[in-house]
């Protein structure tokens, strides 16, 4: 956890200051008020922790995060590299750094983005924050919704960077600099991953050196044994992760695990293997749906933006537990499966690739052939399927990954009122992962879907979900997996280790072969999904709370009266899981309305 918040150049004159500041503290964790200061000066102010902010000489420097090393250091860097020293950073940050010499503020994310940062320009300046909250709080900040990150939340389920549900708001991406100066902003990625595939490679060599890399960064990760635990989901990540605690701290590693009393929902036994092979001090919580309807619009309300993933309800309690049982500070495991190649999109992805290796004349003539096939005999399901293979094909990535969005499989003007879409651009979201995916240069396919996923699945999405339930309880919560040493690592391992064949996460399984359980190497991959489309056919409270929500959607003019009319109808007949998380996602939008007070 962290907090940074301020302006620079902005018309707000000394008198007002003080206020406005303030209100901006206000906006900052509960449990990070009491070390958070103000510094206030001509045409600048800072809210921050005073143990990450320093002033030296003509900077001012503030930094969220761990890991980073002293700050007079990295001040001393900039004094001798200018804004090339970001390029050095470690750790987990988010960073501000004024240089009133030469009238220049630098905002900046780790690589990997692991916290937001928010900013927005104004006609004199320029306003930045830790959270939308604490920029959308200054005068000269709108909160004027953002109709297209409307439709980009129900396409994506959250609000991609860079953009927020404020029109006039931005967020940084990971490994992104901005420089604001002279009345400008200039953004940049100061860092890009360099792919390899062709560099010595050694299985044994590699996977030590990924051995080692997990320890020594559970090891940094870790505070004082007493107050610092593990999530454990079960899975690689979540059992790597906590089997590297209970080597830095044997017998003494504690672990938090969530069940849900639903078949196909529940890993908890995996967990409990794990448990059994590193010796950790386990405690567990099965989630219900009374549990749901109390913290939903609590949970909803809690995020700066609409955020429709489900699972930050077992995230949300399973940092409560942690709280309840003296811990600090929790490790999570998140990162591995877009580093490592764990996704099974990835190898399905892979096969439609294979579609290129026909000769081009050989695939116009079978293309032909199997578009023009007669209806009657693709009832045959080897025709049917020879073709609807070739038509997912010749979709290029990463548009193909998207065949199954629900936005993509309905018109949007069934979905949207006219009046909505009237100034929406409906392919701004696919061009937005174009863009991703195309930016490495001399990247594999599955290193762009790699890198594509740090940004869409990583930095806007399980980060945000974890990161801010964390926050919300008051425990401060660290990536190990996501280390510079081990993502660096990941780039080195050749696109065929990673995924072999249709072997997911080939390399790192065999790395972790003698460490991890052979059950938990072993076991098909489970989403961390939450049950709520099958509680809400029968649980009553939770139904009125998500129908009620989805009523009320209807006052605004975004979305069809039918089309939310359809979406009960069919999850109440035989699609709830599938509808359940289309409920899940408006229910969530119009809550976080709600709380926020947009009408």
């Amino acid at each position: 956890m962290g907090f940074i918040a301020g302006w620079y150049g902005t018309g707000i004159d000394r008198n007002q200051a003080h206020e406005l500041a303030e209100s901006l503290k206000s906006c900052a964790p509960e449990s990070t008020k009491k070390t958070i200061g103000i510094r206030i000066a001509e045409s600048f102010a800072l809210v921050s922790d005073d143990k990450r902010s320093l002033k030296q000489r003509d900077c001012l420097l503030a930094l969220t995060g761990h890991g980073f090393g002293p700050l007079e250091a990295i001040v001393e860097n900039y004094k001798t590299k200018g804004a090339d020293f970001i390029k050095d950073m470690q750790g987990a940050f988010t960073l501000m750094l004024l240089d009133e010499y030469e009238k220049r503020l630098l905002l900046a994310t780790d690589r990997l983005g692991q916290n937001n940062l928010y900013y927005a320009q104004t006609p004199n300046g320029i306003v930045f924050g830790s959270t939308a909250d604490s920029v959308i709080a200054h005068p000269e900040v709108s909160s004027e919704i953002s109709r297209q990150s409307i439709y980009d939340y129900v396409y994506f389920h959250h609000c991609p960077s860079p953009h927020t549900i404020y029109r006039q708001v931005q967020k940084l991406e990971g490994g992104q600099l901005l420089t604001y100066q002279d009345g400008k902003i200039a953004l940049q990625y100061y860092w890009m991953p360099v792919f390899s595939e062709q560099g010595a490679y050694s299985l044994e060599q590699s996977g030590q050196a990924l051995r080692n890399e997990i320890l020594e960064a559970v090891r940094q990760s870790a505070a004082d044994s007493n107050v610092t635990g593990a999530f454990l989901s079960g899975g690689l990540d979540s059992s790597s992760v906590a089997g590297a605690l209970s080597k830095v701290y044997p017998e003494q590693a504690k672990t938090f695990t969530m069940g849900f009393p639903v078949e196909g929902y529940d890993e908890i036994e995996y967990a409990r293997i794990a448990v059994e092979r590193f010796k950790t001090q386990p405690h567990e919580y099965y989630v219900t749906p009374d549990d749901t309807v109390a913290a939903v619009p609590k949970i909803a309300a809690y995020y700066d933006e609409p955020f429709g993933n489900s699972s930050a309800l077992a995230a949300y309690y399973c940092a409560k537990l942690a709280k309840d049982n003296g811990i600090q500070v929790m490790l999570a495991g998140d990162g591995g499966d877009e580093l490592y190649a764990g996704n099974e999109r990835y190898a399905k992805q892979l096969l439609f690739n294979r579609y290129y290796r026909i000769p081009g004349f050989a695939r116009t003539l079978l293309r032909a052939g199997l578009y023009n096939t007669p209806d009657v005999l693709l009832k045959n399901k080897i025709l049917f399927k020879a073709k609807r293979y070739v038509e997912q094909a010749e979709v290029p990535l990463p548009d193909r990954l998207q065949d199954y969005n629900f936005m993509n499989r309905h018109p949007a003007q069934e979905i949207f009122t006219g009046d909505f879409l009237t100034g929406i651009d409906i392919d701004r979201p696919i061009q937005s992962l174009r863009d991703c995916y195309h930016r490495p240069e001399n990247a594999s396919a599955l290193n762009r879907m790699l890198y594509m996923d740090w940004k869409t699945t990583l930095h806007d999405n399980d980060l945000v979900k974890v990161n801010r339930m964390c926050e919300m309880i008051g425990v401060e919560v660290r990536y190990p997996l996501l280390s510079n040493a081990i993502v660096d690592l990941s780039c080195r391992i050749p696109s065929s280790e990673k995924l072999k064949g249709q072997q997911l996460r080939w390399f790192y399984k065999q790395a972790m072969r003698d460490f991890l359980p052979e059950a938990i190497i072993n076991k098909s991959k489970h989403g961390f999904g939450l049950p709520f489309g099958i509680w809400l056919q029968d649980h009553q409270p939770l139904k009125e709370l998500a129908y009620d929500s989805i009523g009320a959607l209807k006052k605004r003019d975004y979305f069809r009266a039918d089309f939310l009319d359809h979406a009960v109808k069919m999850h109440q007949s035989i699609h709830a899981a599938y509808y359940g998380e289309l409920i899940w996602i408006l229910m969530m939008l119009e809550l976080w309305f709600q709380a926020k007070n947009h009408h």
